[in-house]
């Protein structure tokens, strides 16, 4: 896709590997929308900033209006990358920290997603990434429940992208290992550190993905830190 005055929507935008996103869109002449709870600090004349709870489907169509109303019907580009965990024993996971993060990883997925496909089936031309985990391929102990919600997004993004290919719209699922984020402040085992990827290396592999060529499709792709516990000492 050439990326010049497309128009993108990017959820969970305020930090973290949306942050980086956002970033690198504008860089490439990419308008941006940025969808998050909390202001996303961005001064930019093509980046427009809605406060919204990607958990609330009302709140994500208002934000959806409000895009369409500035940037124009057509949106080209939507990053699924609003997502949290809680870590728990499966008996000890609070029930609503179960639905927080289904709502959150999933709904907010199927409530974003469906605004945008019609438009970009009409047009015969868009691009949806989805950002998975590593734990949306392989099970994690005390993890149960977000690995639910990311084997959820996987199921999802491999049945759409079989719906959609033959409009001329890619969906792609990204699989993370550890990045080093505010994601991991939720998580009492695992703390965030200089050894794991960084939020631009994601958001430098998004960009890859949009600017391949109209009939070339990235499905799915698993990315990790490759020297997760630093260098060996000798």
């Amino acid at each position: 896709m050439n990326l010049k005055n497309k128009v993108a929507i990017v959820t969970g935008a305020s930090k973290g590997i949306g942050l980086a996103t956002v970033k690198i869109l504008l860089e490439n002449n990419v308008k941006v929308t940025g969808w998050s709870r909390s202001k996303t600090d961005i001064s930019h004349p093509d980046f427009l900033n809605i406060q919204m709870d990607i958990r609330d489907i009302q709140s994500v169509e208002d934000a959806y209006k409000q895009a369409i109303a500035h940037f124009g019907k057509d949106i080209h580009i939507l990053i699924n990358n609003a997502g949290l965990g809680f870590t728990a024993l499966f008996e000890e996971l609070k029930v609503a920290d179960w639905h927080q993060m289904f709502d959150t990883n999933v709904n907010g997925i199927f409530y974003a997603t469906r605004l945008v496909l019609p438009q970009m089936k009409k047009i015969e031309e868009g691009h949806i990434i989805n950002i998975s985990s590593i734990a949306g391929n392989t099970g994690i102990e005390t993890l149960s429940g977000y690995c639910a919600t990311k084997f959820a997004v996987r199921g999802l993004s491999q049945a759409l992208y079989k719906e959609v290919r033959n409009f001329g719209v890619k969906v792609t699922c990204i699989y993370p290992g550890s990045v080093q984020t505010n994601f991991f402040d939720k998580i009492d085992s695992i703390t965030a550190n200089e050894n794991m990827m960084q939020p631009g290396d994601i958001a430098s592999t998004i960009l890859h993905c949009l600017t391949s060529s109209p009939n070339y499709h990235h499905v799915e792709i698993e990315v990790r830190p490759l020297q997760p516990k630093g260098k060996v000492k000798k």
